[in-house]
C-alpha cells in the first residue's frame, strides 16, 4: 500500500489512525491550530504567564527547602530547562533517576549542568537486576513502548521525591514546540502500572521488590488533589527552538551533543532508532519534525532532508546491539529475534483503559455541572 504524506507536515499514514481533509492535510495538523495553540504561549503574554506562575511557586515555597522539582535527564529539553529556572531564581530539587542507561556523554553533561546552576543533585540509582529483568520480559511481550520501564521508573521516583520534601510543583520540560505531534496509535501510556505489572507477570522471572510504581488512582487523583501537586511545564511560555537551545548550552556550560535523540540513553537510542523502525514500522523523527514544522522551528522541506538520513550507523547499531544484549544477559541472536517478531499490541495484556474511559466520562460530567474544565495531573 502507497504511504500517504500530509502536505503540511510529514505525518504518513505509518500512523494508522491519521485521517486527511481535501487538500492532504492531516488530522495532527488541524488538532495543532484547534486545540493545541490555546495551551501555547511563545510571546509577551507567554512571558506574562510564566512570571505569575514563578511566582506563585516562589511564594507557595516560602520557607521550605525546595519550592519545586525537576527530573534531569541530560537531554537538550531538560538540561536548557534547569538553567532557565536557575535565572527565574527557583530553588529546586533536582533528581536524575539512573536506571542502568546513562551514556557517557549524559553524565558529563549532568556534571558540566549542576556545576553551573550551583544545584545539589539528587541521583537515585535504581536496582539493576529488578530494571534488566523487567525490561527484558517488554522485550518478549513485543509491544511499542520499550521505554515505558525508564519512563515509569523517572516519573514514579519524582513524585516520591515530591512528596518527601513538600513539594508541590514538578517542572517537566516537556513542550509543544517540539512534542505537539503524538499518534495515539503509536504507543500506550507508560503511566499504567496495570500493563507494566502484567507484563512481568506474564514475562519476568524475579519479583519488584524495589522499583517504585503510580497507580491509576494516585496519578490521576491522589497527586492532583490531595497532594495538590501541579505540572509546570515553562518553556510552553516561551520561544523554544531546540537547535538554539542546543547552542545556548554549547556556549554557556561547554554541553556536548548527542548526534541522534535520546542519546543520554543507549537503550532509549537503540529503541527509537532501531527497534520501532524495524519491528513496528514506526519512525519517531515524523513525528517530532512535524511538531517543528507546526511551531515554525523548521521548514518541511528540512524535515523532508532529515528523514532522508539513515536512522542509525551501520558500526554504532552493531556496538549498541551487542551492547544491549551483554547487559540484559541475553545472548545477541535473541535480541536480534525478538526484534524481528512481529509485534504485538499493549492490550494483549492487562491495561487501564477501562478505568480512564470512566474518568474522562466523570470528568465530562462534573465539568458539564460545573461550568469549567475540570484538570487531572498528567
Amino acid at each position: 500500500m502507497k504511504v500517504q504524506v500530509c502536505t503540511r507536515c510529514v505525518m504518513d499514514t505509518t500512523d494508522k489512525e491519521i485521517t486527511f481533509d481535501e487538500q492532504g492535510v492531516c488530522n495532527h495538523c488541524h488538532n495543532f491550530d484547534n486545540v493545541t495553540t490555546k495551551k501555547w504561549f511563545p510571546n509577551e503574554e507567554g512571558k506574562k504567564k510564566l512570571d505569575d506562575i514563578i511566582e506563585k511557586i516562589k511564594r507557595d515555597g516560602k520557607g521550605k527547602d525546595y519550592d519545586c522539582i525537576i527530573g534531569l535527564s541530560g537531554g537538550v529539553d531538560s538540561s536548557y530547562l534547569a538553567l532557565k529556572i536557575k535565572d527565574y531564581g527557583l530553588r529546586p530539587l533536582v533528581v536524575h533517576i539512573d536506571a542502568g542507561w546513562n551514556s557517557e556523554l549524559a553524565v558529563y553533561n549532568i556534571e558540566q549542568i549542576i556545576k553551573y546552576c550551583g544545584y545539589e543533585l539528587h541521583t537515585h540509582v535504581m536496582n539493576w537486576e529488578e530494571i534488566k529483568d523487567l525490561q527484558a520480559a517488554y522485550l518478549r511481550a513485543g509491544i511499542a513502548n520499550q521505554d515505558v520501564v525508564q519512563d515509569h521508573a523517572f516519573f514514579a521516583s519524582l513524585y516520591h521525591f515530591a512528596v518527601q520534601n513538600g513539594i508541590n510543583y514538578v517542572i517537566s520540560g516537556g513542550n509543544i514546540a517540539t512534542e505537539s505531534v503524538f499518534p495515539r496509535s503509536w504507543h500506550h501510556a507508560a503511566m499504567d502500572a496495570i500493563n507494566l505489572k502484567d507484563i512481568h507477570k506474564k514475562h519476568g522471572k524475579i519479583k519488584l521488590k524495589q522499583y517504585k510504581t503510580i497507580g491509576f488512582w494516585s496519578y490521576y487523583f491522589y497527586y492532583p488533589f490531595i497532594k495538590k501537586m501541579t505540572a509546570v511545564r515553562p518553556l510552553n511560555y516561551m520561544h523554544y527552538s531546540k537547535d538554539e537551545a542546543l547552542q545556548y548550552l554549547k556556549d554557556t556550560i561547554g554541553y556536548k551533543e548527542y548526534g541522534r535523540k535520546h542519546g543520554e540513553s543507549r537503550f532509549t537510542k537503540y529503541f527509537q532508532n532501531h527497534y520501532l523502525p524495524t519491528k513496528f514500522n514506526m519512525d519517531k523523527r515524523k513525528a517530532h519534525l512535524s511538531s517543528q514544522i507546526l511551531s515554525g522551528d523548521i521548514t518541511r522541506e528540512e524535515a523532508l532532508n532529515e528523514l532522508a538520513t539513515p536512522l542509525y550507523d551501520e558500526n554504532e547499531l552493531r556496538e549498541d546491539e551487542a551492547y544491549i544484549a551483554q547487559k540484559l544477559g541475553m545472548e545477541l541472536s535473541e535480541l536480534q529475534r525478538l526484534v524481528s517478531e512481529p509485534g504485538r499490541c499493549y492490550s494483549n495484556y492487562k491495561n487501564w483503559d477501562k478505568l480512564y474511559g470512566f474518568m474522562v466520562r466523570v470528568k465530562g460530567f462534573v465539568t458539564k455541572v460545573l461550568g469549567k474544565n475540570v484538570k487531572s495531573y498528567s
